[in-house]
């Protein structure tokens, strides 16, 4: 689980020209933040978002949507959510809800955003809907966002079938000099 934040503005992609062009863009205030979290096993994406920020509070609204999507009555099957150290994420509120929901709560060591994969999700939607395009309103910037995170179940299955994996690069019996 983590969240990425879309700054509505031009994102260009590769420009090169003889003549000097002027891209129209917003100024960039307005963004939208997208909560989300990624099944590991079935690749399925569940999200929340909004427009002013990501909050303990919007934290505990994903838990329960979680929640509510996978109940587990017996609770012999835990969710376990792999998060970063996000002071958002580490509160007490969120973590009373998580007990209560019987959600475990699993922190990554600080600084390691290369093995929470939900990154990797959110490289792969900037670079899908986001890189040279340019939408020239927040509404057509929101919609084109939503479209490629709803497609991500459907349409790009296979493409986080290979994205979405636990192959991460090992340093095993290396020998490191110091810089």
């Amino acid at each position: 689980m983590d969240a990425s934040h879309f700054v509505h503005g031009a994102f260009l992609c590769c420009v090169w020209c003889f003549k000097r062009l002027f891209l129209k863009s917003p100024s960039g205030r307005k963004r939208w933040n997208v909560l989300g979290a990624v099944d590991f096993v079935t690749k399925q994406l569940t999200t929340v978002t909004n427009t002013t920020y990501i909050t303990s509070t919007t934290v505990c609204e994903l838990l329960r949507v979680l929640a509510a999507q996978h109940p587990d009555p017996d609770g012999l099957c835990p969710i376990t959510l792999v998060l970063d150290n996000a002071r958002y994420q580490k509160c007490k509120l969120v973590q009373a809800l998580a007990e209560e929901l019987r959600i475990e709560l699993l922190y990554l060591p600080a600084y390691s955003p290369n093995l929470n994969l939900i990154e990797r999700l959110w490289k792969y939607v900037k670079k899908r809907c986001l890189n040279g395009k340019y939408y020239e309103t927040f509404a057509e910037f929101q919609a084109g966002i939503q479209a490629c995170l709803n497609r991500i179940n459907t349409d790009y299955h296979d493409d986080m079938e290979t994205l979405l994996t636990r192959k991460f690069q090992l340093f095993d019996k290396q020998t490191f000099l110091a810089a």
